[in-house]
């Protein structure tokens, strides 16, 4: 892999970044491994293994993820949201010093879990007002045939 040759920055990547990043992979034959982390100490060996391997990584967080990162004694209702959330951070403060592009990633969301999504989303826009970027490089629903027309108005509601 020569990501040497990829004009990618280091650290979490977003927009035209995240799409040249898949892009090189694409043309370039090779996958980007994703890893579902719980701790902030998964996240920086995900980044150290990328780093060993001059390679990009993908870092994902779970709605269980979320709140396993936020602790066990932690019962609060938005605990899944406030840990995905803490995640992100730790690895947009960390993932520079490692040296290769980092896509940090909301694992499966279904239906059910759309409050944890939503705060997330909420996170990225808070993340953008201040930064000019999401929190997060991208986030995945799970959601079936049969809900399309629901999703695609969450969805138009979303955007606007």
């Amino acid at each position: 892999l020569k990501m040497a040759t990829c004009d990618i920055p280091p650290g979490v990547v977003t927009g035209d970044n995240l799409v040249k990043l898949l892009a090189h992979a694409r043309d370039n034959a090779y996958a980007i491994p994703a890893f579902n982390c719980t701790t902030s100490s998964s996240c920086n060996a995900v980044m150290e293994a990328g780093k060993k391997l001059n390679s990009p990584v993908m870092i994902q967080v779970s709605n269980g993820g979320g709140v396993f990162f936020a602790g066990k004694s932690c019962k609060d209702p938005n605990a899944a949201a406030a840990g995905s959330v803490a995640m992100a951070l730790h690895v947009r403060a960390m993932a520079p010093y490692y040296g290769v592009p980092v896509v940090l990633h909301s694992d499966h969301c279904a239906k059910k879990l759309l409050p944890w999504f939503d705060a997330m989303l909420e996170a990225d826009e808070a993340y953008f007002a201040q930064y000019g970027e999401p929190l997060f490089s991208s986030h995945m629903w799970t959601f079936l045939k049969s809900l399309m027309k629901k999703i695609l108005q969450s969805v138009r509601s979303i955007l606007r």
